[in-house]
């Protein structure tokens, strides 16, 4: 049995690091997953010309986009990746979604006046 003779301190900066990976890994993950369905939906539509009947739907996809790609670069810049110019590059994120990024779902509940 083997024992790791590194000090407690470098055990757990190894694990965080190593947590920080797997969340970059599965938030990138699911903005990609956001995105096909994004694409997905356009292409369906585009042919059938029904994309302007479809906006709520349409607009609902955007906005999971929106708050996948939100997640995804505040867990890069957590970890000190600041610049998401690469992001939007390689998952070749569309402006609309760019543009919702962060924003808070709307629940419909009016806020009583003060």
């Amino acid at each position: 049995m083997s024992r790791d003779l590194r000090p407690p301190v470098d055990i757990l900066h190894y694990e965080i690091v190593q947590e920080q990976a797997s969340a970059l890994g599965r938030m990138g993950r699911t903005l990609e997953q956001a995105l096909v369905r994004l694409r997905e939906f356009d292409a369906a539509h585009a042919t059938t010309g029904t994309v302007t009947s479809m906006q709520p739907t349409r607009r609902k996809l955007v906005l999971e986009a929106g708050e996948a790609l939100w997640m995804f670069v505040v867990q890069r810049e957590a970890t000190g990746l600041r610049d998401s110019r690469h992001i939007m590059r390689t998952y070749n994120v569309p402006g609309e979604v760019q543009r919702c990024m962060g924003l808070a779902p709307s629940t419909g509940i009016a806020k009583p006046k003060s």
